[in-house]
């Protein structure tokens, strides 16, 4: 039976792509900092481990893949999801503490959780896996005032090249989705209206998260010897092509 790492797992898009593995007879791990979310997400799913962690400590996120090492004795798959929005302003607007926090959540917790799960990847047997990074349509086009979430997510992206090219010699493929515009209660308010490149205040289209899922059960699915790198899925009508 496959196994699996979440971050992120209490609420949004990670609750829903740990469900659908757990569907798919995975044994998945569901990391997040909220016991009382991720039991939630757990409920009435055989094959759960409830983890919290706080993916930006070390020492939390080594003791996560502990578990997962000591309850299956091996790791299939990682998939980086846990993310914040980080703050909204012009650069000279946006704290140091702030844009610490955005990265060490968006970019270092992800590094912290491929930096273990590479290394339980590499010695178990039979070797290897696979690690999905989430990245966003923002690791391609910024949104206006968002240069802390923008950043990490383009450096995501590096990550992503980097774990796939270290991994080669050990059997660990490493991918990267692109989500835009999923229906979460993150992406609620755009019915309301978001800010745009041209100034404006517009309502933005969403399409069913389950689609993420599926996506994401799709490049799990592969064999080793084959990789989707880099998987790009959005609301159809939502300004990213030609954004601004």
């Amino acid at each position: 039976m496959a196994t699996a790492v979440v971050t992120g797992a209490g609420s949004g898009l990670g609750r829903i792509i740990a469900r659908a593995l757990l569907a798919d007879g995975y044994r998945v791990a569901l990391a997040g900092r909220r016991p009382e979310a991720l039991a939630e997400t757990a409920e009435g799913a055989g094959g759960a481990l409830v983890v919290p962690t706080d993916i930006t400590d070390p020492a939390q996120v080594a003791a996560l893949f502990a578990r997962v090492r000591d309850a299956w004795g091996r790791l299939d798959l990682l998939v980086n999801n846990a993310g914040e929005g980080g703050p909204a302003g012009d650069v000279d607007e946006i704290s140091v503490e702030d844009w610490r926090r955005t990265v060490d959540v968006n970019l270092t917790g992800s590094f912290l959780c491929a930096r273990e799960a590479v290394a339980l990847m590499k010695t178990q047997d039979p070797r290897g896996g696979r690690i999905i990074n989430n990245g966003s349509i923002s690791a391609h086009s910024p949104r206006p005032q968002r240069a802390a979430y923008t950043a990490t997510k383009h450096a995501i992206t590096g990550l992503t090249r980097s774990l796939s090219l270290d991994g080669r010699p050990y059997g660990i493929a490493c991918g990267q989705i692109d989500i835009g515009n999923a229906a979460t209660d993150m992406t609620a308010p755009m019915a309301a209206g978001i800010p745009q490149a041209d100034g404006s205040v517009r309502p933005e289209p969403t399409f069913d998260a389950r689609h993420v899922a599926d996506a994401v059960r799709y490049m799990a699915g592969l064999p080793l010897d084959a990789n989707v790198q880099f998987l790009t899925i959005t609301a159809t009508t939502m300004p990213y092509i030609g954004r601004g």
